[in-house]
C-alpha cells in the first residue's frame, strides 16, 4: 500500500476544502441558506440563526476531488461514492426544502426513508457484485458468523444507524468535524493495515475533506455543514466500516455518535413511558450545555472521548 499517496490525499483534500470555504460562504450567504435555531434550543444558540447552512456541499466537493485524483476506478471506489454523495444528496434536499422552500420539516419521513434505502440497495447491489463477504466478525473472538442474504439487511441496518447517529452528533461549531477526522483516521489505519487501498484513500480524503471545513465552522462557526455534510460523512463512514470488514467495530470507533444517538433513544423511551426526560436536552452535548459548561469546553471533551474511542478500536483491531 502506498502510504505517501494516501498522505498526499489528505493534505489535498484539505487544501481545497480550505480554498472552497471563501468561494461558497459568500454564495450561500447571498442565497439565503441560512440556519433556523430550534426554539427549544439553548438560548445561547439564538445568535447562531442565519449563518449559513448547507456547507456539506464543499466537505463533498473537496473529498470528491481528491478521490477522484488518487483512487483507482473499482467497484469499491464506485460503492464509497455511492454511499458518500448518496446519503448527502438525500441531506441536501432535506436542508433545500427546509431553507429554500421554508418547510421546517424538511423531508417528510417516508421520503428520507426513501432516499436512505435506495442508496444503501445500490451499495448492496455493487457489494454483490463484487463477491464481499457475506460473513462478520466479532472484536475480540476468533471465528465468523456466514449471514447469507441476510447480510445485506445488515448492511442497511448500518447505513440508517450510522447515518442518523452522525446526524445528531452535527449540533455544536466543530463538534461533528472534530469526531468524525477521528473516526476515519482510525478507518485510514486499519484499511492501510487490511490492503484496503481505496477505503484509505477516501478516509483520507474525508479527514482532509472536514479538517478543511473546520476551518470555518471552529467556534464561532462561519458555517454549517447541515445534512448535506452529516448524512454524507454517516454515508461514508458506513461504507468503509463494511469494506474494511470491521462492521461491528463500528461501535466502539464511532463511541461518540453511539453515545448522541442513544441519548436521544433514551429521552424519548422515558418521556413517552414515564413522562419525564433523563436529559435536561437530548442529544447528550446539550445536556451538558444546559449543565453550564461553555460550548467549546463541550467540543474538546467530545473530541477527547472521541480519540479514546478510535484508539482504543485499532487496539482491539490489532489484537484481532
Amino acid at each position: 500500500m502506498d502510504y505517501a499517496s494516501t498522505l498526499w490525499t489528505l493534505g489535498v483534500s484539505f487544501v481545497l476544502a480550505a480554498l472552497l470555504g471563501p468561494l461558497c460562504i459568500p454564495v450561500l450567504r447571498r442565497m439565503k441558506f441560512g440556519q433556523q435555531v430550534r426554539e427549544e434550543g439553548p438560548q445561547s444558540h439564538r445568535k447562531k440563526s442565519g449563518t449559513p447552512t448547507m456547507g456539506g456541499v464543499i466537505i463533498l466537493l473537496a473529498l470528491t476531488l481528491a478521490f477522484l485524483k488518487f483512487s483507482d476506478r473499482g467497484l469499491a471506489f464506485w460503492a464509497l461514492l455511492v454511499a458518500c454523495l448518496g446519503f448527502g444528496l438525500v441531506g441536501f434536499l432535506d436542508d433545500y426544502i427546509k431553507i429554500v422552500m421554508k418547510r421546517s420539516l424538511g423531508l417528510t419521513a417516508k421520503q428520507k426513508l426513501f432516499g436512505q434505502l435506495l442508496f444503501s440497495i445500490l451499495f448492496c447491489v455493487i457489494l454483490h457484485r463484487m463477491g464481499h463477504s457475506t460473513a462478520i466478525g466479532f472484536p475480540g473472538v476468533h471465528g465468523t458468523l456466514d449471514l447469507g442474504w441476510g447480510y445485506y439487511l445488515f448492511v442497511i441496518v448500518i447505513f440508517f444507524a450510522s447515518s442518523n447517529a452522525v446526524n445528531f452528533t452535527d449540533g455544536l461549531d466543530g463538534l461533528l468535524s472534530g469526531t468524525s477526522a477521528l473516526a476515519f483516521g482510525a478507518y485510514m489505519l486499519i484499511a492501510l493495515q487490511a490492503a484496503q487501498p481505496q477505503s484509505a484513500i477516501f478516509s483520507a480524503a474525508m479527514i482532509g475533506a472536514v479538517l478543511g471545513f473546520l476551518v470555518y465552522n471552529a467556534h464561532p462557526a462561519k458555517v454549517f455543514m447541515g445534512d448535506t455534510g452529516s448524512l454524507g460523512i454517516g454515508g461514508g463512514l458506513a461504507a468503509v466500516a463494511i469494506l474494511t470488514k470491521t462492521e461491528l467495530l463500528l461501535i466502539l470507533i464511532g463511541g461518540v455518535f453511539v453515545m448522541e444517538m442513544l441519548s436521544v433513544i433514551i429521552q424519548v423511551a422515558s418521556f413517552k413511558t414515564r413522562g419525564k426526560r433523563v436529559f435536561k436536552m437530548s442529544p447528550i452535548h446539550h445536556h451538558f450545555e444546559l449543565s453550564g459548561w461553555s460550548e467549546w469546553r463541550v467540543v474538546t471533551v467530545f473530541w477527547a472521548v472521541g480519540l479514546a474511542f478510535a484508539a482504543a478500536g485499532l487496539i482491539l483491531y490489532k489484537g484481532l
